[in-house]
């Protein structure tokens, strides 16, 4: 069993041996930029609804006040961090120092609807929360729009392993594989975005 298998193995192992609080756990950890897939822990979840051992309905609840909670963290560490947080720690997390005047301006210009947006895209949603908290936002706003914003990601994705029924596991492995997929493809543009930024904030010459 490769890396990537074996990982996968113990979200399922773990979810199915304490259900709801078990989505509730890799939900909050994902949103604190910790590389778990949303997609995996929430289609497995609405897998587990469909057999019958859970309800459709508090695996997707479940799903988005973890969001909720580890982007509030996530958001916190932002804020009290700030800038010696990112020089130490921000290469983990693909957020460089040089980056973080573009974010406050981004953030004061649109943290409204980045905030909101980027709870329906894959990766982004997990990173956007430490420059909201360096950025200062309001608090209370950026709990309303994370928990409006991850709602519908948790709840089409429970809604998507629950459809799949049966088929679930025959999927499966192509489902992981277009994770993958989507994680690279969503971290490339990132970090796209972030070089742009960059340099259109460099004083001209």
């Amino acid at each position: 069993m490769d890396l990537i298998s074996w990982g996968i193995q113990v979200i399922y192992d773990f979810i199915e041996t304490i259900g709801y609080a078990g989505i509730f756990l890799l939900m909050t950890l994902e949103s604190m930029a910790i590389p778990i897939p949303s997609e995996i822990v929430m289609t497995f979840g609405g897998w587990l609804a469909y057999d019958g051992k859970l309800d459709l309905f508090w695996v997707g609840m479940a799903g988005t006040l973890g969001c909720v909670l580890g982007s509030a963290i996530a958001y916190k560490i932002g804020e009290y961090g700030g800038r010696p947080f990112i020089s130490k720690y921000g290469k983990y997390l693909l957020l460089k120092e040089s980056s973080l005047d573009a974010a406050e301006i981004w953030f004061k210009k649109y943290g409204v609807v980045v905030v909101f947006g980027s709870r329906l895209l894959p990766v982004i949603r997990t990173f956007i929360s430490i420059p909201a908290g360096i950025a200062k936002m309001n608090f209370w706003v950026f709990l309303v729009l994370t928990f409006l914003g991850s709602l519908p990601w948790c709840y089409a994705l429970a809604y998507a392993g629950y459809y799949l029924g049966a088929n679930y596991e025959s999927v499966q492995t192509y489902f992981n594989v277009l994770t993958i997929i989507v994680v690279i493809a969503a971290v490339a543009l990132l970090s796209y975005y972030f070089y742009i930024r960059k340099r259109r904030t460099k004083p001209s010459e």
